[in-house]
């Protein structure tokens, strides 16, 4: 089944529910909203090829509720992602993209204890707070003030027991992209499938995780092999708890039944903190430890990344806030270093980003325009809601 077989279907079941439910809905609590998030941005980078680059990117939304009987609800969210950018070199040269794609296309079936959700959507989890082992299926940048990620096709169950413990099951169809800490794409028509048990413990939870997908490494054959094909299956732990500070620990391990040299076993371990100290209006302070291992065994760590990183916000006023994020790459001995400026107006926020980082741009796994922020920079945005 394609993506585009998928929204037509999943269209039609929206509009029969609408259709043969109206004598419910006229008892039952219903509605339809309509949302948007419309940003424009200039940035620029002397470092860049094209020093200066401006875009625009509209987010509409439409979501709607239809309340069923037994505190049941059926509810649903369309949205899309369209976006044009220029680069300018000037005088020279200039560069022009743009696309309109599908950002969430969703559905879903929810009660008191369970919810089920089939679509185009975003599925996060875990507990660390920046460097996340458990980014699985997101490519979330915590510098990013809108927070974008591409969304994954699927199917999502989540059950709710009555001491707040949970258990997710998943599966996934038609991603032929990049996800997370993936470094091959998945193989086309294979489903992938995963779930995620998540209990309670003294002073906080932890939560164990699984995921099988086939990935296809075809790339990196020299012939010998047939790598279109390899199984790889993944292995998450996580736990946070609120002792004084808030402290986490997070794991991931991923493991391909082929021997695809140092590519075969990934291990990412994060380790962090979290405080708010009472200093004028609080600043808040993460810290975290990311470790991850790329090797041909399992639990080698012989090729390594170690990055530490410092996260301070702090709160000027009602309509203002300051954040600051540093990385640094302990194996590259090399310093990120981000600041972020945030006014509210409203339905109007104007965000001021200046940054400083080294030309060879090496932080992982935080999205494809990532060449933009190679070096020292200034961008400014504008989003505004509706």
């Amino acid at each position: 089944m394609t993506n585009r077989t998928f929204i037509v279907l999943l269209v039609n079941f929206l509009m029969w529910t609408s259709g043969s439910g109206q004598d419910s809905i006229r008892q039952n609590p219903s509605s339809v909203e309509f949302s948007g998030q419309l940003s424009a941005y200039t940035h620029v980078n002397p470092s860049n090829e094209l020093p200066w680059w401006s875009g625009a990117r509209y987010i509409p939304q439409l979501n709607g509720e239809v309340g069923l009987t037994n505190d049941r609800l059926f509810d649903f969210e369309a949205s899309a992602n369209i976006y044009g950018n220029i680069g300018i070199h000037p005088f020279d040269s200039t560069s022009l993209n743009g696309k309109l794609k599908p950002y969430r296309v969703w559905a879903r079936f929810s009660s008191r204890q369970l919810e089920i959700r089939a679509g185009l959507q975003k599925i996060n989890f875990g507990s660390a707070s920046i460097l996340r082992p458990l980014m699985w299926f997101d490519q979330i940048d915590p510098r990013d003030p809108l927070q974008l990620t591409d969304g994954v096709w699927g199917i999502r169950a989540r059950y709710y027991f009555m001491n707040n413990a949970n258990i997710w099951l998943w599966g996934l169809y038609g991603n032929d992209r990049l996800k997370g800490w993936e470094t091959f794409v998945t193989s086309p028509r294979i489903p992938e499938f995963g779930g995620r048990i998540q209990v309670p413990v003294p002073r906080g939870e932890a939560a164990v995780s699984y995921h099988h997908r086939t990935a296809d490494a075809s790339e990196i054959s020299d012939g010998s092999l047939q790598l279109e094909k390899v199984a790889e299956n993944r292995f998450g732990f996580d736990a946070k708890f609120d002792m004084v500070v808030g402290w986490w620990v997070e794991a991931s391990w991923s493991h391909y039944g082929e021997d695809l040299g140092g590519y075969t076993n990934q291990e990412i371990l994060n380790l962090g903190i979290d405080y708010t100290f009472g200093l004028g209006n609080g600043l808040t302070v993460i810290v975290e430890q990311l470790l991850a291992g790329f090797d041909r065994e399992a639990f080698e760590f012989q090729n390594t990344l170690n990055f530490s990183l410092l996260n301070l916000t702090y709160p000027i006023g009602i309509f203002d806030q300051l954040n600051a994020i540093v990385y640094y790459d302990w194996t590259n001995q090399r310093l990120y270093n981000f600041l972020n400026w945030q006014r509210q107006f409203n339905n109007l926020t104007l965000y001021l980003m200046g940054y400083i980082n080294p030309r060879d741009y090496l932080i992982p796994t935080q999205g494809a325009e990532e060449i933009l922020y190679a070096g020292s920079g200034l961008q400014v945005m504008l989003v505004i809601n509706h």
